[in-house]
């Protein structure tokens, strides 16, 4: 992680010299006063955004905690929801078109993917249950794996095609 924070700087510049650029050629095409407006009112959109996302995103953790189901997708998408929404609320043409993007629905749910993705990764499985609940995985049977043990009797195994995909739940105790 700390060798990535070394390119948080040239990171940040290329981004400002890409919004500075966009901003120059919005600004040309449709005039200057009209790209500050679009700034503007870009970023007073996300100000919105941020407080009803936020709440969203607050209202929703405490229903899935009160409910007892685990409040990981609540909280992804939350999150996502603030980004896009501080995205937009920033000053800048590319970024408020990437924070517009992430509160487009499917998008939105593209990206909570990554982000629990993410998240399951970093964590330990027990705690990304916690957060996620059971993860669903697909099995296949075929040639090239192994047994592990001997197949039980005939009339405890499950007739399936080798192959196939088998799903399940994966449940940590």
């Amino acid at each position: 992680m700390r060798r990535g924070l070394k390119f948080v700087p040239p990171a940040l510049l290329l981004l400002a010299l890409l919004e500075l650029t966009v901003f120059v050629l919005v600004g040309r095409a449709v005039g200057f006063g009209a790209a500050v407006l679009l700034v503007f009112g870009a970023s007073l959109l996300g100000l919105v955004l941020l407080r009803r996302e936020g709440m969203r995103a607050w209202r929703g953790f405490r229903a899935a905690a009160q409910a007892g189901r685990p409040p990981g997708p609540e909280v992804t998408d939350g999150l996502v929801g603030l980004l896009g929404a501080l995205l937009l609320a920033l000053p800048g043409l590319v970024s408020g078109v990437v924070g517009l993007l992430l509160l487009v629905p499917p998008l939105r749910r593209l990206a909570g993917g990554g982000v629990r993705r993410a998240t399951e990764r970093r964590v330990s499985s027990m705690v990304a249950g916690d957060l996620f609940g059971p993860r669903r995985v697909r099995v296949y049977r075929g040639a090239s794996q192994p047994a592990p043990e001997p197949a039980p009797a005939p009339a405890q195994q499950p007739v399936t095609d080798p192959g196939k995909a088998i799903e399940g739940e994966i449940v940590d105790r």
